[in-house]
């Protein structure tokens, strides 16, 4: 199971959100490929980028940035980027950057046959990204709650033919009370599409738990936020503890 280091960005800096909110952005740094070269050389074997100017206006907003940690850490460490990704041409133009998967999210929900083409067009590397509080669905950024329930859609997604699914509960993201085993559970054991659990990790408690339950249900990673930033949780601790916890050597 990998723990995936998170890189959300606004206004081309690091930034964490409390349950998704733009308003509550907390600023890590004014340089986010020192932050990629950073959790490379910590061991990451996969880094999250999320685009967060880009998932609310529709199209991409820090693309400089991002294209800039694609060149520096791309062929080391694998990234799956995300927001602001509303069509065919803008997957081909980052897949070609060398982004490893491109992370569907707002437009899923409003168009899913755009999710069913680009599946299509590029697969193996489409992630929908599926972003919930108490089982239903929000989109643009999180700053609107559909009625949409995150099992009937992830098994929409599945039969279209999705590399993986991120499960983000909004409610714990930033919070670092810990991941929503229950409702990822439910997820995973609904689908048999891999999951990427996401929103709360804190510790290696944390790690261990998803390890003893999450994971023989086809969870593959957990993204790591706020507890990485803020020095709760050490990456290669908690990657060591997610290898002993599932019997692999040390990585």
């Amino acid at each position: 199971m990998l723990i995936i280091p998170a890189i959300d960005l606004k206004d081309g800096r690091c930034v964490r959100l409390q349950q998704g909110k733009m308003e509550s952005a907390t600023v890590f740094s004014d340089d986010p490929l020192s932050t990629a070269k950073h959790w490379l050389a910590q061991g990451a074997k996969r880094l999250h980028i999320v685009d967060l100017n880009g998932a609310v206006a529709g199209r991409p907003k820090n693309e400089k940035i991002i294209r800039e940690i694609i060149k520096a850490v791309g062929d080391a460490m694998p990234i799956e980027l995300g927001g602001g990704i509303r069509d065919l041409d803008t997957i081909e133009s980052y897949l070609d950057a060398g982004v490893t998967w491109v992370v569907i999210g707002t437009a899923a929900v409003k168009n899913p046959g755009f999710l069913s083409d680009a599946c299509y067009a590029f697969p193996g590397h489409i992630i929908a990204g599926l972003d919930a509080k108490d089982g239903k669905v929000a989109v643009e950024g999180w700053s609107k709650m559909t009625g949409h329930d995150v099992v009937d859609l992830a098994k929409k997604y599945e039969e279209y033919g999705v590399e993986a699914l991120i499960y983000t509960d909004i409610g714990r993201d930033g919070m670092m009370n810990g991941v929503n085993i229950d409702a990822t559970l439910k997820l995973a054991q609904s689908i048999k599409t891999p999951v990427i659990a996401s929103g709360g990790l804190n510790s290696v408690k944390d790690v261990e738990a998803i390890c003893a339950k999450l994971v023989p249900e086809g969870v593959i990673g957990t993204i790591a936020g706020r507890a990485l930033y803020e020095g709760k949780l050490d990456l290669k601790t908690a990657q060591a503890a997610a290898d002993k916890a599932l019997g692999k050597a040390p990585s």
